[in-house]
């Protein structure tokens, strides 16, 4: 294992690996702690942000281009940064089962699946992971 392929890389990508990465374990924190407290509300914004960073910055990473510049993946960004602000607003209004549906597929989309995909041979992150 090794963070040179990342390191080296166009700044949007290590960007997006560290945020994703940090995302992923306070995301497994936030499941396995007590909900509706001020440690799980607090870590939900760091959340969030950090999510906003994860898919923000996908649209500067044009490795796969499909259409234009672009690939399917970022429609999921796109539909991260649409569902943040409703899973948040569900959380604000106590619709909590909402909210819980909203930000588990959230993690389980844009983290879960999509992080399985940059380990896919010929991706940097199969680099970091299993070497060249």
């Amino acid at each position: 294992m090794s963070l040179a392929p990342l390191l080296n890389a166009a700044p949007a990508i290590p960007l997006h690996a560290f945020a994703a990465m940090a995302a992923f374990v306070l995301g497994l924190v936030q499941f396995a702690a007590p909900k509706g407290t001020l440690p799980h509300r607090t870590l939900g914004w760091i959340w969030v942000a950090l999510m906003v960073v994860v898919a923000s910055s996908s649209f500067w990473i044009h490795q796969i281009r499909l259409v234009g510049p672009f690939s399917p993946i970022h429609l999921l960004s796109i539909f991260t940064l649409v569902m943040l602000p409703l899973a948040v607003w569900r959380a604000h209004t106590h619709r909590v089962a909402d909210h819980r549906r909203i930000m588990i597929f959230i993690f389980a989309g844009a983290l879960v699946v999509a992080g399985l995909f940059t380990l896919v041979p010929g991706r940097i992150m199969h680099r970091v992971i299993f070497g060249a």
